[in-house]
């Protein structure tokens, strides 16, 4: 009797891979809706809460930016498709560790701060020096980071707050105010953790574009009508132009002429100069027609004294 129970119950348990069925995680509108990952579940209510991370490279297809990792939760699931919100990013480890390095200091700092819209995010800066420093010089580098990113939470919302992270632009402003302080190396955000999601909802600066956008298709007459009057005007402009390098080119061939010409005057002028070599010739004659004049003048003299003698 147990043996046939057993078969019975062999023969009523199901595959449980084909009652699951696939779903797109996809990332927030901050990320332009991009998909994630798929994942598998037999109900949709099972996906909530599940955290996914993606590094930035899979995202923007930048190589450089391969050491940052993104974690998204899941909070809404709609026919195949699961909504994410941002929780958090991280650096990985290997790229941490290749800025720290013996002899050298490492100043870390934890802040919970509040953006624009309401949400509390920690952020963990770190930054590195070239030497060891004292306790003092670190409190002070501490105080100068926690004052910039206060300073970038308060006039902007949470999703500007994350791209100024992910970009890289916190990290640079804060190294710009701390090196005044001492001289530091290199400071990146190391952490971030989304303690409350925003209360308020506020428009980023992306739709403004997308209403100037339709402004312009309203009216493509008008764009229409500027683009042939500006045509006709860079075609005029093309003709001066081209009028201005001809006359141009003609007085260049004119001076080339000229300068030609000139030349083969002078190449002409060289048997003036023979006429000169002449003169220095007979000059140099008439000098040694006198210097003798002057020895044999001499020498009757000397021979005078001796018959006098």
């Amino acid at each position: 009797m147990a043996k046939a129970r057993s078969r019975t119950a062999a023969r009523k348990v199901k595959d449980k891979w084909k009652a699951k069925s696939w779903y797109n995680i996809v990332a927030p509108p901050a990320f332009d809706n991009a998909t994630i990952a798929d994942t598998l579940s037999d109900n949709p209510d099972k996906l909530i809460n599940r955290v996914t991370g993606v590094s930035l490279q899979d995202l923007t297809n930048d190589f450089r930016k391969s050491h940052i990792i993104l974690n998204f939760q899941v909070n809404k699931v709609e026919d195949n498709t699961a909504h994410t919100q941002f929780v958090g990013h991280n650096l990985t480890s290997d790229y941490l560790r290749r800025m720290i390095r013996r002899r050298r200091s490492k100043i870390e700092g934890i802040y919970d701060i509040s953006t624009k819209d309401g949400a509390k995010i920690r952020v963990k800066p770190f930054a590195t020096t070239e030497k060891r420093i004292q306790n003092s010089q670190k409190r002070v580098v501490r105080e100068s980071m926690k004052k910039t990113i206060s300073d970038h939470a308060s006039k902007s919302t949470m999703s500007e707050f994350i791209k100024i992270i992910i970009d890289g632009k916190m990290g640079s402003d804060i190294y710009k105010n701390c090196k005044k302080l001492y001289p530091v190396k290199r400071i990146e955000i190391n952490k971030t953790e989304v303690i409350s999601q925003p209360t308020i909802i506020m428009q980023d600066k992306k739709p403004k574009k997308k209403e100037e956008s339709a402004d312009k298709e309203e009216k493509p007459e008008k764009k229409t009508e500027k683009k042939s009057k500006k045509k006709k005007e860079e075609k005029e402009d093309t003709k001066e132009k081209t009028e201005e390098k001809d006359i141009k080119e003609t007085k260049e061939i004119k001076d080339t002429k000229k300068e030609k010409e000139s030349d083969k005057k002078e190449e002409k002028k060289p048997p003036a100069k023979k006429k000169t070599a002449k003169k220095t010739t007979t000059k140099k004659t008439s000098t040694k027609k006198k210097t003798s004049a002057k020895k044999k003048t001499t020498t009757k003299k000397t021979t005078k004294k001796k018959t006098s003698k």
